[in-house]
């Protein structure tokens, strides 16, 4: 393909005595008018290829039955009033609603379809006041993470002109019980800040409703280090307000206090573990890792807090890992991940035993939501192929019935989902979920999309993706794999994939691979793979590490540069996970698989698409443009290789479902020309095939 002229930089670094090469630095500054000419340009190549793609305007159709649909979340009470999204089969954005009681008028109260005129400006978090009269809620420019807090009366639906707070990034606001005021994450927008080094810059801080934003109260000061995260937590009856300084994903402190009081105590410092703390009824309520891989609870009282005194109440499961906790209608609703599928069971407030919730099939469900008093709760459930429902649920009785669901034009007694256990490297076993249609013949031939993650201590759950249904019905295969770095068997699991563990990630990917060719579901040139953000580096690596297993690769939003990835964006929040080239022993492990530093001039790699957001503000796209940069002037990749560019985008995308539509269905048809996938050629639709 004729792509876009790349300058090549003679720039080579040397790093604990090892000399690293980084021609397409220059790439790094995204507003140096040289860089924006190439993306536009590269972002052209890369549409203009794939709308010539046969069988694309068929996705597109396929994509609008299955992604402009009616659907409804599960609601949030507050003093008997109901808040709920949902979608609608002719609008680009979700709408916010309330009604009083759970038959009252349905009303809108926030509907960012009218918010910009290009629909770039998105609904972040939002939180109703404990009265049900305020809402406080997330506006996000691009759909990015950045974000400014709004307060809106529920009645008359007037935004407050007083209560608009900028610096909202990381805020999650906690409402007083009187509803006064909340708490909330304040990150500071002072533009002297060094972009890496701002998340160790947040506080946590108390806003009184119509007060000036810039004299609220400091309530925790920051960090100061840009490689934690602070978090703030305030209990239902407001009697005990949490602060967690959280070092990545495998260990947090946690202070409390009383609100009035004038300093913080430690409850717990974390030592290699993780804590989360509730409080109900003069008790607080831990769920941690400590000495328990999987998880087990205790109880503490606030009077007598020392570790010493906790009394244990739920003890680790051996085959489950406990994943959430949440006190509703009076008992402990316990969320576990047994073999990557959800299971939850409640118990007493003493964490005996009293049931579990039954769920209408193996997949993946939500934790109880409700309030700690009231026996009403909700929960969702989803697999492969059952779309989203929710159901109300009784803590008391444990009956429970369909709340709401998701109807699309599909039928889902046509797929199969299967759950396969293989060999890795080491022998470690690892759990796959295999969907495909019923009647697939094992021949070796399967076009097969292989997708993971393996990282942060996430788990990939047996959840519902509408996208993949043309891929199924057109005879292709997607697999999950549940890979090490996650936490599907809990500290343990991610401990094996995290910093000088790493490579145990690819080689898990590399093993699904061999096992759908040895199982004669598939064979390398037929086989793609895909993953975003922590997904993307795996891609990557999995492309460089192993480029002739593999015949596309669908890398979305990654860290590809691994020896500067913390220079950039979030980036230092991910030292824990990943470690730094700061440090020698690091850099080793880093640069062993960083794919960026790993490609190489006499390889023929896999077709290749990159899909990058230009308002990513939390993995930087520069890491996107180097890789597509370097794989593209590598003499020896024939294959193609391109970059697509979505606009007024963040990191989870744009939130627009044309948007979605265009982006999957660009998606699907780079899999099915790669692949020589024929199921979709001549503009027929798959529904009802």
């Amino acid at each position: 393909m004729a792509y876009p002229a790349t300058r090549v930089d003679a720039v080579v670094d040397t790093v604990h005595g090892v000399p690293v090469s980084d021609a397409y630095r220059w790439l790094e500054d995204e507003k140096a008018p040289e860089v924006q000419a190439w993306m536009k340009a590269q972002d052209a190549v890369a549409r203009e290829a794939l709308a010539k793609v046969p069988g694309r305007d068929a996705l597109v159709r396929r994509f609008r039955e299955l992604f402009y649909v009616d659907s409804i979340s599960m609601p949030s009470r507050r003093a008997g009033r109901y808040f709920y999204m949902r979608t609608h089969k002719d609008k680009e954005k979700a709408v916010l609603y309330w009604r009083d009681g759970e038959k009252g008028a349905e009303k809108v109260l926030l509907d960012p379809n009218g918010w910009s005129q290009d629909g770039s400006v998105s609904l972040g978090t939002w939180a109703p006041s404990w009265d049900g009269k305020k809402l406080v809620f997330a506006q996000k420019p691009n759909a990015a993470d950045e974000a400014v807090l709004h307060v809106v009366d529920v009645d008359s639906g007037q935004w407050s002109k007083a209560d608009v707070i900028e610096g909202a990034k990381y805020a999650q606001p906690r409402w007083t019980p009187d509803s006064k005021g909340f708490y909330y994450e304040w990150l500071p927008t002072d533009a002297s800040i060094p972009v890496d080094a701002r998340p160790g810059y947040t506080t946590l801080r108390f806003h009184a409703l119509g007060e000036d934003p810039a004299k609220d109260a400091l309530v925790h000061p920051h960090t100061g280090d840009p490689s934690t995260f602070l978090q703030g937590d305030l209990s239902r009856d407001g009697q005990f307000l949490f602060v967690y300084v959280l070092r990545g994903w495998n260990e947090n402190d946690i202070y409390w206090k009383r609100p009035g009081e004038k300093d913080f105590r430690l409850l717990v410092k974390g030592q290699g573990a993780r804590y989360t703390a509730l409080a109900w009824k003069g008790r607080f309520y831990v769920n941690t890792d400590e000495g328990a891989p999987r998880q087990r609870v205790f109880e503490v009282d606030p009077a007598h807090p020392a570790r010493a005194s906790w009394k244990e109440i739920v003890p680790e499961d051996p085959v489950a890992s406990l994943q959430t906790m949440n006190i509703v209608g009076g008992h402990l609703a316990l969320e576990y991940m047994k073999d990557a599928t959800t299971v939850i069971r409640v118990t007493t407030l003493r964490g005996k035993p009293v049931r579990e919730v039954e769920l209408p099939g193996v997949g993946a469900a939500s934790n109880l939501s409700g309030l700690e008093d009231e026996d009403e709760a909700y929960f969702v459930f989803t697999s492969f192929t059952t779309p989203r429902r929710v159901y109300k649920t009784s803590v008391q009785s444990g009956k429970s019935e369909l709340w709401a669901q998701v109807e699309l034009p599909m039928d889902p007694t046509a797929y199969t989902v299967d759950q396969v256990f293989y060999p890795s490297k080491d022998g470690t076993r690892v759990p796959m979920f295999l969907v495909y249609r019923k009647g697939l013949k094992r021949d070796g031939d399967a076009p097969t999309l292989l997708y993971g993650y393996g990282g942060f201590n996430v788990n990939m759950e047996a959840s519902f993706r509408a996208s993949i249904l043309p891929w199924l019905d057109a005879g292709g295969v997607y697999a999950v794999a549940n890979l090490r770095g996650g936490g599907e068997y809990g500290t343990s699991w991610h401990e094996a994939g995290r910093q000088a563990n790493k490579q145990n990630v690819f080689d898990d990917f590399h093993a699904a691979a061999e096992y759908l060719i040895r199982e004669k579901y598939t064979q390398p040139r037929r086989l793609a793979i895909q993953g975003g953000s922590n997904g993307g580096l795996l891609v990557g690596a999995a492309m460089t590490q192993r480029p002739e297993l593999y015949g596309a690769v669908v890398c979305q939003v990654p860290l590809l540069d691994m020896v500067r990835y913390h220079l950039f964006g979030s980036g230092r929040t991910w030292i824990p996970e990943y470690g730094t080239a700061e440090k020698a022993e690091d850099f080793r492990t880093l640069h062993a698989y960083s794919p960026y530093h790993h490609v190489r001039s006499d390889v023929r790699y896999p077709a290749l698409l990159m899909m990058s957001a230009d308002h990513d503000d939390r993995v930087d796209p520069m890491h996107a443009r180097k890789f597509i940069a370097a794989v593209q002037n590598a003499p020896g990749g024939l294959s193609p290789a391109l970059l697509r560019i979505e606009m007024n985008a963040g990191h989870g995308g744009a939130d627009q479902v044309a948007k979605s539509i265009e982006s999957s269905a660009d998606q699907y048809a780079f899999l099915f020309q790669a692949l020589e996938v024929g199921g979709l050629q001549g503009g027929q639709s798959a529904q009802g095939r």
